[in-house]
């Protein structure tokens, strides 16, 4: 359920990011996915994004890198190393690691949004480092936005000028799931939370003009914000559920919104009173896609974890694994659904699906070994998929 992989389109590439470091450019024009150019990025490269000429990536790893490349040659232009804010790694260990976990980029203003975090514990203390950078298209950092909570999210406005960032955990000074951020400044135009007991805030958030859809962890509902955070609607998601002797629940961990509609994605079952549960939450792996007003529009089972939600015009693409609690290999794969109507088509991979994008040719795919911790059998391969979208 941590992001191993990444991979990107553009006009004319196929990007992929692997757990090794390596960074891969293919031709996407060629059925054979010729490889365009290769490189090397410090630490394991979980992010990427572009503006008109330049890759940029952002990594996990001793340094946090974010590093831009040149689109064509694959020469590196700058990079920032977000331990310099964040700090290094406090101990040994992937979850210790700085983490570029979130990155926007827009074109229009040749600007570069990224949100940065570094965990550590000591016994029963622990503690969040973070900062939201904004960077031009030269990697000069314009400004940054410091706390001691968790960012999971961000995305930036059709405008160009709001950027909204999402804390799934505050467990500081830092009190407030949402910020709204002007994106020439830096400075907070608005905020918003759920309102909810614990540290657990936000999930996920995403513009649709004036509107930010919102899916919020403290209490498993979904929200459609207006311009200065004011509450349009909310829905039930996977809110805590009576079901026999337990009280469960999942989070909502994707939301996605575009014209006019917004789609939601939950995540496993969990339980108040113990860490296995006897039962599933009933709308636990659920794609939820409602209107504007909130309304229903369709449900769909996603049969297994969505590592992200991505869309490509009015196509909502989901990457699954397995099931957490109930394995079936037979949840593998990458689904496909029109944001109106719903399901249109799943496309079965033996390993785990695990991050994707999309445009309005093609859809571009991660596939991960896995073996179940109780068999010798490998399932799938690591590999990269590509799939034409029919209209």
């Amino acid at each position: 359920m941590w992001t191993r992989s990444s991979v990107h389109l553009t006009a004319d590439l196929v990007i992929a990011g692997q757990w090794d470091g390596r960074l891969t450019a293919f031709d996407r024009d060629r059925d054979s996915l010729d490889p365009r150019w290769g490189v090397t990025h410090p630490g394991h490269p979980v992010t990427l994004g572009s503006l008109e000429d330049e890759l940029v990536v952002g990594s996990r790893g001793e340094d946090g890198t974010i590093a831009a490349y040149d689109l064509a040659t694959g020469e590196r232009r700058w990079a920032y190393e977000t331990a310099t804010d964040i700090g290094p790694p406090a101990k040994d260990g992937i979850f210790a690691l700085p983490y570029v976990v979130a990155l926007e980029t827009d074109p229009d203003r040749g600007a570069v949004y990224a949100a940065a975090r570094r965990y550590e514990r000591d016994g029963a203390d622990r503690r969040w480092h973070s900062t939201v950078f904004a960077f031009d298209a030269d990697g000069r950092v314009r400004w940054r936005y410091e706390t001691d909570a968790s960012p999971i999210a961000i995305d930036v406005n059709e405008a160009g000028d709001r950027l909204a960032v999402g804390y799934n955990r505050c467990m500081g000074s830092h009190d407030v799931g949402l910020v709204v951020l002007d994106t020439d400044s830096g400075e907070t135009r608005w905020d918003w939370d759920p309102g909810t007991d614990g540290d657990r805030r936000v999930g996920d958030v995403s513009f649709d003009g004036p509107h930010l859809a919102v899916a919020s962890h403290g209490d498993k509902r979904g929200y459609l914000l207006g311009p200065g955070g004011e509450e349009r609607w909310r829905l039930d998601l996977a809110v805590e559920t009576e079901l026999g002797d337990e009280t469960l629940y999942a989070y909502p961990n994707h939301a996605s919104a575009l014209d006019g509609r917004v789609a939601f994605a939950t995540g496993n079952t969990y339980a108040k009173q113990s860490r296995d549960t006897d039962s599933l939450h009933p709308n636990e792996h659920q794609l939820t896609v409602v209107d504007a007003a909130g309304d229903p529009l369709w449900t769909a089972s996603l049969d297994g974890f969505a590592h992200e939600l991505t869309t490509a015009g009015d196509t909502l693409v989901v990457p699954c694994a397995q099931h957490f609690r109930t394995r079936d290999s037979a949840a593998h794969g990458v689904r496909r659904f029109d944001a109106e109507n719903g399901p249109l088509e799943d496309v079965p991979t033996d390993g785990i699906a695990t991050a994707v994008a999309a445009d309005e040719r093609t859809i571009v795919a991660i596939e991960e070994p896995v073996a179940y911790h109780d068999e010798t059998q490998v399932r799938g391969e690591y590999a990269l998929h590509t799939f034409p979208i029919d209209r």
